[in-house]
């Protein structure tokens, strides 16, 4: 979650001080994600304002709020109800103007300005492995816990060029991805 607000603090110039939080209160691990959120904010000048969805009008209504708030950025939190909404939620932020972050490459190839996150199918070739190692006689109890080790940045410039927005050289060069 640092990463990923420091990416967003880097892409703005630096000029972000207020961060939206779209979360969905339904997900068990929105309390582990804002607490992430929160913590990492402080140590990059950033304060916090938490926005709840867990259903599309909810999404509406936030981005409402939002509208009336005018935060410097939005950060989506990861979620899987927020990646099936990944359209509505790109359209909205395009629609308001607002610099938002996503945890899933889905985002930003659906209109999202900037991703970063795990590395989706790279997960899915290690669940691969131990679905393997397991059927080759290991047990499940046996293999190591492992944590997501591959991350990919991705960039919309077509979002960027929307919000009139320069992205840094420096940002471009990292990304595993542009979005033309």
């Amino acid at each position: 979650m640092a990463k990923r607000l420091e990416l967003l603090h880097e892409l703005v110039s630096k000029t972000v001080r207020v961060v939206a939080v779209l979360v969905n209160p339904a997900n068990p691990n929105a309390e582990t994600t804002l607490r992430d959120v929160q913590e990492a904010a402080p140590t990059i000048g950033l304060q916090i304002h938490v926005l709840n969805a867990s259903t599309s009008g909810e999404i509406d209504a936030a981005f409402a709020a939002l509208a009336r708030q005018r935060p410097d950025a939005l950060f989506v939190a990861p979620d899987f109800f927020f990646t099936s909404r990944r359209v509505q939620i790109a359209t909205l932020a395009a629609r308001e103007r607002i610099v938002a972050s996503y945890s899933v490459r889905d985002h930003a190839v659906a209109g999202g300005l900037i991703s970063y996150g795990t590395d989706v199918a790279d997960r899915y070739r290690q669940t691969g492995v131990y679905a393997g190692r397991i059927l080759n006689g290991e047990k499940p109890a046996d293999l190591p816990v492992l944590q997501p080790t591959k991350f990919e940045l991705v960039i919309n410039l077509r979002a960027a060029k929307a919000l009139a927005l320069t992205i840094p050289e420096t940002l471009l060069a990292t990304a595993d991805e542009v979005i033309q």
